[in-house]
């Protein structure tokens, strides 16, 4: 049973006056008070909405855990400069932008698959696979997560424009943290 000063408690926990939890639900503030203070039995409908806002809040969003300032690469870019980037950098897979659209995702699996005399000076468009799939910045991290069974990496977008990625490595460092 939620009792009110459970609620009270993750109410403080998320940083929230009782005011701006009403606003939230859609009841008063001398309700929620009410509620707290064990003075009322709320209806079920109303204590999911509560815990629904107080729940949500205490969730990670893919920004929390994306790494910034993704690095990219252009389709004519030369296998030699793809490779030196990821070894620098140490990193497994590069989005591929044209015109400010991702049309691809090279890997180093790519890079392998396609190993000859003359792949260092092939352009990226000769090897590059599909594109990461991308999620909106401020999506759940179990969306990312759900991608990452499948995907080596998740875009992550703000109006349009790719503004972080995830990767298994992001992932593993809130291993330590709820998700």
């Amino acid at each position: 049973m939620i009792r009110g000063s459970t609620i009270r408690r993750l109410r403080v926990e998320a940083g929230l006056t009782q005011s701006q939890l009403a606003e939230m639900v859609g009841v008063s503030q001398a309700h929620i008070a009410k509620i707290e203070n064990e003075k009322v039995d709320p209806r079920l409908s109303t204590v999911n909405k509560i815990l629904e806002v107080l729940v949500e809040g205490r969730r990670m969003k893919c920004r929390d855990i994306m790494t910034k300032g993704v690095i990219s690469v252009k389709p004519e870019d030369k296998v030699h400069y793809v490779s030196d980037l990821m070894v620098r950098h140490a990193i497994s897979q590069l989005p591929v932008i044209d015109g400010g659209r991702v049309i691809g995702t090279v890997t180093e699996e790519d890079i392998v698959k396609n190993l000859s005399p003359t792949i260092a000076d092939e352009n990226v468009e000769r090897i590059m696979g599909p594109p990461l799939p991308s999620v909106a910045e401020d999506a759940d991290t179990s969306v990312a997560r759900s991608l990452l069974e499948k995907y080596p990496g998740v875009l992550v977008v703000k109006d349009g424009k790719v503004v972080g990625i995830i990767t298994r490595s992001d992932l593993l460092k809130t291993v330590s943290e709820p998700i």
